[in-house]
């Protein structure tokens, strides 16, 4: 049941009658803090001393997805009694295992994520979120929700370029980090799936499970200090897309106020091409021909691993399943009509791109010359502040050779940068500029100052911006990146990013002092960058 601003409002002033949280030792190191959602108490982590935040981890916010609720609407969770261990992830959701996916042991990053590439991990019962803030008494603090990426067939909540306690300190905030379902999991248009139920039939669960987590948020953001009033809800890469879906749905209405969608913009799969990988999915998880309601039995019993071994399978013919469905009950068959009707126009967005998003997806083109398991092994092995060995040649493949000449790396990158992402960005956000939207702000990452060969091996890569947002250098994928020498300059221009997210969640507009640059509307940009001991932020424009 979604509960109003007004009922979100009397639970936060009854929970306000009551102490706002209990810290207590729990073992010789760890200390813990108590809230008390409408959910149960959950207890979490006080790391007030080390770095400033309280954080509450793993917490359910829907029934676990399986058995009967598999490929059904998420469910709220039910209440539970006593005070709920938070202070552990929970697991990432089912998936194939990729280079942003979770460790075949659990939800951590580790040299052991290579041992699941290609294989499935993760867990089916992961509908969970993580809320970290300042350990302070400060209330009515804005709210930020970050949906992750990974072409919504990927990614997790506890990867660690995620942890959202610096964040929650810098931009003074509630940070909510969020796991849905993924790939087959989270969106399927399959017509024997359907029960009558317009949204449960709609094939986008992986969609409501984040309107689920955005409830919520609705409902006990008071609890954790937040304002209900004021949520952001900001993603990357298909978590952007996310983010562009859940503002134009009408089951958010209320839910956001705000939008952060970084290198992804509007992208929704029709129906019948939902439908078509659907069945095609089926016959490959269960065998073609027999009795289809006997075959949607079969795959509904099938345990999730070998679901995500016939998806490995199929993927390997037509790629990923579609995701984000325009069903016109959950989203809108037309997302362009939607915005012309002008419901979007009050809605601040700060969207963003990296200057170099291909570099991340030489993959699609043949242009890395180790395979994952080896570029992962490399990066992960690579000491940045050590003289490399390494060259550019030991990454890209000959064809791409120079990289600064004609077709070579940087060209073909480049091509993919317009082609796969800058091009839906600015689609999305001229159509809201159309419909009269005049809270449209933009940024063009540029920072590249990687170790050789990593300059150029990835250079302002996709995704390579999101560290400097959450201000996490110390683990991850990209470690490799983050030498002493380039550490002033990249910290400097963390703070430009993360000062603006702070400005832009309390006002709508991300200007502040510190930029010493003019942030004008869409199509203007800034552009962030930094040398190893200086940062900028510099006007510049979409339209180069």
């Amino acid at each position: 049941m979604v509960i109003g601003r007004i009922g979100a409002a009397l639970l936060g002033m009854v929970l306000a009658a009551a102490p706002m949280g209990v810290a207590s030792a729990d073992g010789p190191h760890r200390a813990t803090v108590v809230r008390h959602t409408d959910l149960g108490s959950v207890k979490g982590l006080d790391q007030s001393r080390s770095t400033g935040t309280h954080s509450w981890l793993g917490i359910p916010y829907a029934e676990p997805p399986v058995g009967s609720l598999r490929w059904r609407a998420p469910v709220t969770h039910r209440p539970w009694a006593g005070a709920r261990d938070a202070t552990e992830f929970g697991d990432g959701c089912a998936q194939q295992g990729r280079l942003f996916s979770p460790a075949p042991s659990g939800p951590h990053y580790g040299l052991d994520v290579r041992d699941g590439l290609g294989e499935p991990v993760g867990a089916e019962d992961c509908l969970t979120l993580n809320v970290f803030r300042p350990s302070t008494r400060k209330q009515d603090l804005p709210v930020i929700v970050f949906v992750h990426g990974g072409s919504n067939v990927v990614g997790y909540s506890a990867d660690p370029m995620y942890d959202g306690r610096a964040l929650a300190r810098r931009a003074d905030a509630v940070v909510v980090t969020i796991n849905y379902r993924l790939g087959v999991f989270g969106w399927l248009g399959l017509p024997e799936l359907r029960t009558g139920d317009p949204y449960g039939d709609s094939g986008n669960f992986g969609t409501l499970d984040q309107i689920e987590a955005l409830r919520f948020v609705e409902r006990n953001a008071s609890v954790f200090g937040g304002d209900a009033s004021n949520v952001t809800v900001m993603g990357e890469s298909a978590g952007a897309v996310d983010v562009w879906a859940l503002m134009m749905s009408p089951l958010s209405k209320g839910l956001m106020d705000k939008a952060v969608p970084l290198s992804g913009g509007l992208k929704f799969a029709a129906p019948e091409q939902a439908r078509t990988y659907a069945e095609s999915f089926l016959d490959e998880a269960v065998g073609a021909g027999g009795d289809r309601s006997d075959a949607v039995r079969r795959l509904r019993e099938m345990p999730a691993d070998d679901v995500i071994r016939a998806q490995i399978r199929r993927g390997a013919v037509v790629g990923d399943p579609p995701a984000v469905l325009a069903d016109g009950a959950v989203l809108p068959a037309d997302y362009h009509a939607a915005i012309e009707t002008g419901r979007f126009r009050d809605i601040p967005v700060l969207a963003g791109n990296t200057l170099e998003e291909g570099k991340l997806f030489g993959s699609l083109i043949g242009a890395y010359r180790p395979t994952d398991y080896e570029r992962f092994t490399h990066q992960y092995y690579f000491d940045p502040d050590k003289p490399s060995a390494f060259t550019v040649r030991d990454f890209i493949t000959d064809r791409y050779l120079p990289a600064d000449g004609p077709g070579g790396w940087n060209e073909a990158a480049g091509q993919l940068t317009d082609t796969v992402f800058t091009g839906i960005v600015h689609d999305s956000m001229d159509s809201m500029r159309e419909a009269g939207n005049k809270h449209l702000y933009y940024y063009q990452f540029a920072w590249n100052q990687e170790p050789a060969p990593f300059d150029t091996v990835y250079g302002a890569a996709h995704a390579m911006d999101l560290p400097f947002v959450f201000g996490t250098f110390d683990e991850g994928l990209f470690t490799f990146a983050f030498s002493s020498r380039n550490q002033p300059g990249r910290l400097r221009l963390s703070k430009l990013m993360t000062d603006s997210i702070r400005a832009f969640v309390r006002t709508g507009s991300p200007q502040h002092h510190g930029l010493g640059a003019h942030w004008g509307q869409w199509p203007r940009s800034v552009v962030f960058d930094a040398g190893d001991r200086s940062a900028t932020a510099r006007p510049g424009s979409a339209d180069g």
